[in-house]
């Protein structure tokens, strides 16, 4: 008998409870956000000591695992937030024993917001010192979306700074959401589908606020105009991620996830039929053997019952883990967030007792078995198995439990950059939002 190895040992596929393993991830995420305790000193920039409230991307550098090229170890305004929101979960629910993370992300935002001068810097520091980056408009939009979120479990000096914060980057906002930014990727400038509507929902939250939060005049008319705008990015098959369509070597660009990726961090609605056409057309191209961009690994999950693994968009070419043209690989938190996506849907039609399918939505549900003849609870069934097949699949390739920003589309072993605070966020998110069974 041959001796006992962690590589002839793996997760028990659909055995796995999603809401225990959640609980263990939050943790791994957990280890990335400084504090007093916890400091880090940068690996590749001498004399740079993180700042309680630091939130790394990754703990990875160039060089830190084999292949790696990418350095990872800076606090993105976007994923912060994004990471936040899961703390200001953490805490409500009693994981987290006191509120101090809480206030250490709102100190630490101070001190980005101030070094930066122009607010909508996509990334920092550990020190919170302004790093060359480019500018996206998501990050201030989400900031707001999660100070708001995290407003009453704060000491008073900590709320006088968040609102100040708050202020601050809606008096940029007023004059940025007309215009042109980095997308969520980082690669095109132009019109941002997610960019605008992470916007519509930091402007809803904001009119909605019941902390005290002043809303400014000129809200309803940026609410009516984010919302004509977003519909002009629908061509007919599928919302564009970007305006005007790029045209450069990462043509097409489309469907992109982070369409659907509007549902978990902005303003779109789960039941659009839109969005749904266009988060079919995404399963498709990854999940069908037809497809030129289809993954091998998904074949192999889908004899197990798990998956498929989802993407960016067809024909990426980042990898992470080297600087040639040679990408498209599944991506952990994208595929939690479609997950997700199945269990939004599935709870609005508990909810409504009715399944509100039509021609634009009718192949996103026949790809989990639903039909016009399915009956409301059956297709929530359906939904809530095929987002619990995505987290298992995420589950079953990662490094025990340990999520990695991609997997390989062919071997479905981690690559690129290690502990990906956003890949845990994802996740957790995603299980928050599961509904139970019907």
């Amino acid at each position: 008998m041959g001796g006992l190895s962690y590589s002839s040992a793996r997760p028990a596929v659909t055995r796995l409870n999603l809401a225990a393993v959640a609980k263990y991830m939050f943790w791994l995420m957990y280890r990335n956000v400084a504090s007093d305790g916890l400091v880090f000193d940068d690996p590749v920039n001498a004399g740079v000591i993180s700042a309680p409230g630091a939130v790394l991307a990754s703990p990875s550098w160039e060089n830190s695992a084999t292949h790696v090229t990418q350095d990872y170890v800076y606090h993105w305004t976007r994923d912060a937030a994004i990471v936040a929101l899961e703390l200001a979960w953490a805490y409500a629910d009693g994981t987290l024993p006191d509120n101090q993370p809480l206030i250490d992300y709102v100190t630490f935002s101070q001190t980005c917001q101030q070094s930066a001068g122009d607010f909508d810097r996509a990334s920092f520091y550990i020190d919170g010192a302004q790093r060359p980056w480019t500018n996206q408009a998501d990050g201030p939009a989400l900031q707001v979306v999660a100070l708001i979120a995290m407003y009453r479990q704060l000491d008073a000096p900590a709320r006088a700074i968040a609102a100040q914060l708050i202020d601050a980057d809606l008096n940029f906002l007023r004059d940025a959401y007309q215009g042109q930014t980095y997308n969520l990727w980082e690669e095109e400038y132009g019109d941002s589908f997610f960019a605008r509507s992470a916007q519509l929902r930091c402007f809803q939250a904001v009119a909605a606020n019941t902390i005290g939060i002043p809303v400014p005049p000129w809200l309803p008319d940026a609410l009516s105009w984010l919302t004509s705008a977003l519909e002009s990015h629908w061509n007919g098959e599928v919302y564009q991620s970007v305006l005007p369509v790029p045209t450069d070597y990462r043509a097409p660009y489309d469907p992109n996830v982070d369409i659907v990726q509007a549902v978990v961090y902005g303003a779109e609605s789960a039941t659009d039929p839109k969005l749904l056409a266009t988060a079919a057309a995404l399963r498709a191209q990854w999940a069908d053997p037809a497809s030129k961009y289809f993954y091998p690994v998904n074949a192999a999950d889908a004899a197990l019952g798990l998956g498929p693994l989802l993407g960016r968009y067809p024909g990426d070419v980042y990898d992470g883990d080297t600087d040639a043209l040679a990408g498209d690989h599944p991506w952990a938190l994208t595929t939690a967030n479609f997950a997700e996506l199945y269990y939004r849907l599935a709870t609005k039609i508990t909810s409504s007792g009715t399944v509100a399918g039509d021609s634009l939505s009718a192949t996103f549900f026949s790809q989990v078995g639903v039909t016009p003849a399915t009956a409301p609870r059956a297709a929530a069934a359906a939904l809530r198995a095929a987002g619990d097949a995505m987290l298992q699949a995420v589950v079953y390739h990662s490094d025990h439990f340990e999520l990695s920003e991609q997997f390989d589309a062919v071997t479905g072993f981690e690559k690129s950059v290690s502990n990906l605070s956003w890949s845990y966020a994802a996740f957790l998110s995603a299980v928050r939002a599961r509904p139970a069974a019907p």
